[in-house]
This record gives C-alpha cells, sequence and structure tokens, in this order.
C-alpha cells in the first residue's frame, strides 16, 4: 500500500523497519509503532492516510502477539535497552570509520539509520540530550558525507565543518565504545575504578544491613539489570558490569 503524500515524513522509519523484519523484529516493531504514533500526529483524519494507518495497527497487533514471548516487546525497559544499544552500535561503527577516513555508502547508511532509532527511542518517553546531540551528529554526518561522496569531494572526518550556529557540536566527543555514556543513565557518573572486579567483598555492606530501599530504588535495579542484559546479547561485557555494578551499589547502600 503507497505511503501517502501527508505522511512522508515516517518513509525512512517505515523503511527501516522493513529491512529488519527478518535480521531483528524488535527493531521493525518500534519502528512502526513510532511510525504509526507520528502518523496519527500527522494526519488522520483524510481517507487514504486513516486507511494506511489502520493496516499499519494490523500489523503491529499482528507482530505483538507473534512476540509475545519476546521481553523487549512485554516490557518496554528491554526494548527500550534494545533499540538504544543498537542504534549505538550503528553510531560508533559509523563514527570509527569516519575517524579512520573510510567513507562508503555502509557507514553513511549506519549513521542515517541510528539517527532513526533516536527518533523510535521517543515512543518510550523523551529522549535524553545525549541522545539528542547523537541524533542530530549522525544525522548531520550522513547528509554532508553523502553530499561529498556525490559531488566527488573527500570528506573531513570528525564533527569539522559543522556550522558554528549549530548548537557546539563541536564540543561533541566521540561516545566511549563500551556502549551507552554514562550521563544516560540519569546522570549517574562511573566512579574511576569501577571496572576493576571486585576482589574484596567484604568492602561492600552486608545487602540485608537494613537498607531502606524504597519502590523507585527497586524499579531502577531492575532497569540496570536489564540494560546489563541487553549489552550482553551484544556480547557487551563492560556495560553489563557498569550496569550490573550500579545495581549492586543501589541495592547494598540505598544510594546510586
Amino acid at each position: 500500500m503507497a505511503l501517502p503524500a501527508q505522511l512522508r515524513a515516517i518513509q525512512h522509519h517505515l523503511r527501516t523497519a522493513q529491512e529488519h523484519e527478518k535480521r531483528d523484529p524488535v527493531v521493525t516493531y518500534y519502528c512502526r509503532l513510532y511510525a504509526m504514533q507520528t502518523g496519527m500526529k500527522l494526519d488522520s483524519k483524510t481517507p487514504e492516510c486513516r486507511k494506511f494507518l489502520v493496516k499499519l495497527m494490523d500489523q503491529l497487533e499482528t507482530m505483538k502477539k507473534e512476540l509475545n514471548e519476546n521481553d523487549s516487546i512485554t516490557q518496554e525497559v528491554v526494548g527500550n535497552a534494545h533499540i538504544e544499544n543498537y542504534a549505538l552500535k550503528l553510531f560508533l561503527y559509523a563514527d570509527n570509520e569516519d575517524r579512520a577516513e573510510r567513507f562508503h555508502k555502509n557507514m553513511i547508511k549506519s549513521f542515517y539509520t541510528s539517527s532513526l532509532l533516536m527518533d523510535v527511542l521517543s515512543v518510550f518517553g523523551e529522549l535524553s540530550d545525549e541522545n539528542i546531540q547523537h541524533r542530530k551528529y549522525a544525522r548531520w554526518k550522513a547528509t554532508y558525507i553523502h553530499n561529498c561522496l556525490k559531488n566527488g569531494e573527500t570528506p573531513q572526518s570528525g564533527p569539522i565543518g559543522m556550522d558554528e550556529d549549530e548548537e557546539a557540536v563541536s564540543n561533541l566527543t566521540q561516545p566511549s565504545p563500551t556502549g551507552p555514556p554514562a550521563s544516560n543513565y540519569n546522570n549517574i557518573q562511573i566512579p574511576p575504578g569501577a571496572h576493576a572486579p571486585a576482589n574484596t567483598p567484604a568492602e561492600l555492606p552486608p545487602p540485608s544491613g537494613g537498607v531502606q530501599l524504597s519502590p523507585e530504588d527497586f524499579t531502577k535495579a531492575q532497569k540496570y539489570c536489564k540494560y546489563a542484559g541487553s549489552a550482553l546479547q551484544y556480547e557487551d561485557v563492560s556495560t553489563a558490569i557498569q550496569n550490573l555494578q550500579k545495581a549492586l551499589k543501589l541495592l547494598t547502600t540505598g544510594k546510586e
């Protein structure tokens, strides 16, 4: 079914959904969910848009039934981590290629797809500043490198050349390849040495030491464990360790 012109803004998200149908249905599901939610805001009145959006809703319902045992679909926090990790993985791949001055179609597409997935993250709530910056940078990079290659010019790597008035993207440092930047998690800074294995468990206060944990603390600890599980799907050990340590610290001290 052809996409009505009024809904053109969601065409790339729908294409990303289609491309991942076999590879990663979770990505497909959330791209379609984003497209449906955005489409409703764009135009849910005219008959052709209405018809298109209803068809999209049916697709989502079918997928939800098919994937009813998948944690990333049934639990939003897991879905959120899945999409965020994947978006960041694409971003880091493209960013590394860019900094090594390897410019090609695949890295342009990775930059662009990561920016689309940052859009999709908005189905889970407000985007973090980090994600907004990554999205802006990735979208600019994809367009800039694409245009350079089209015109036979050699692109410059890194944030050089981004318009000065683009809010201080020159300050954008490359996120460390260990996974989502620490500040994604409610601005928690990882203390130096947090990566070292805890050889001396005796230093930790005993968990049952009467620490009063609020329901919010339990939710946060659960979130860190989910992020860790999601990172392990990508064999990203350091991000998994970071998040498990955060969960442990919260449960043992009641503080983050």
